[in-house]
């Protein structure tokens, strides 16, 4: 292990979070189950295996919802929400998902890509229209169906 010392027998320690007042009460990670639940390992264990089991049938909702009507993407922040309550590694994605969701917002709004966005919306759906015209100047509106021969 490189220490930075030229010392042969020399580790590196880790001071704890305690002694540097890290904590989780700082950061918020953790388990938000109530404290009698915490205290009993069975029950706390089966606490995450219930809130596991709701969260994943909440984004596995959302996941069907993606190419059916519905709120897909919603249901399935929704889902993580509820493993973000017992699970840091969840906590942490939420965290970085709002970072990131964040970031977009504010890049959205500058002004030189708000007018980007706008001309190039413009540009497509003037070139829609053009082919649309020259479609329908070429084949005209013609029903799928024959009510002449009826």
């Amino acid at each position: 292990m490189n220490t930075g010392s030229d010392e042969p027998d020399e580790v590196a320690v880790v001071p704890d979070k305690a002694e540097t007042g890290e904590g989780t009460a700082d950061d918020g990670l953790g388990s938000r189950a109530p404290e009698f639940v915490k205290r009993r390992r069975a029950l706390h264990l089966s606490w995450q295996v219930g809130v596991f089991v709701i969260g994943l049938a909440v984004v596995v909702a959302g996941i069907i919802m993606l190419p059916l009507p519905g709120p897909g993407w919603v249901v399935i922040f929704g889902g993580m929400a509820i493993w973000a309550t017992e699970f840091v590694w969840a906590q942490l994605v939420l965290r970085w998902t709002k970072r990131k969701v964040t970031e977009a917002a504010q890049k959205a709004l500058d002004p030189r890509v708000r007018r980007r966005n706008i001309t190039l919306t413009v540009i497509g759906l003037v070139i829609i229209g053009v082919l649309a015209g020259i479609y329908l100047w070429k084949f005209g509106v013609v029903a799928p169906w024959r009510i002449k021969d009826q």
